[in-house]
């Protein structure tokens, strides 16, 4: 065990050998310098709502009034009936959509902003945070993965207290 920490020391510098040796000059004893990479022009940001592929609406920032980023686009929701995009939902807050406070708000509050790349609403941060949560009906507790409600459990009508089987 004492021989670990030496042979991790050892291979750091070995390996710190041979990075030096691939860097060494040109040819001729010519150095030349790397080019800086020249600054493409950026294309201006296309709003994801008129795209076709509307999976690009997530993860899309959200811009307060005062300028500040909210926070992003977590969900798209639709009208099932119409199957058009309804409102979207901002994840506000949080560290990697962790501990996130989402709000659902109807899309005639989002405006398209394509210097900032990301969509503006009427309310800062604070206000989004005062607004009602939306829960994600898929990960409430006590989700079946079905769209019927959960099955009251039966009484014991099995000497024993077992339980029979549902047929």
């Amino acid at each position: 065990m004492r021989f670990m920490p030496m042979i991790a020391a050892a291979a750091l510098t070995l390996s710190a050998g041979v990075a030096f040796a691939q860097t060494g000059p040109a040819p001729g004893g010519l150095t030349t310098a790397p080019r800086p990479a020249a600054a493409a022009p950026q294309a201006p940001a296309v709003n994801p709502l008129t795209a076709e592929d509307v999976s690009r609406i997530e993860g899309t920032a959200v811009y307060g009034s005062d300028d500040k980023k909210v926070g992003s686009i977590s969900n798209v929701l639709m009208k099932p009936d119409s199957k058009t995009i309804d409102r979207l939902v901002v994840a506000e807050g949080g560290l990697l959509g962790v501990g996130a406070h989402h709000v659902a708000m109807p899309l005639d509050q989002f405006r398209w902003d394509q210097q900032k790349g990301g969509f503006t609403i009427a309310k800062t941060a604070d206000d989004v945070k005062a607004m009602a949560e939306w829960q994600d009906p898929s990960r409430a507790t006590g989700a079946s993965g079905s769209s019927a409600p959960p099955r009251a459990p039966q009484p014991s009508t099995s000497p024993g207290g077992a339980v029979p089987p549902a047929r």
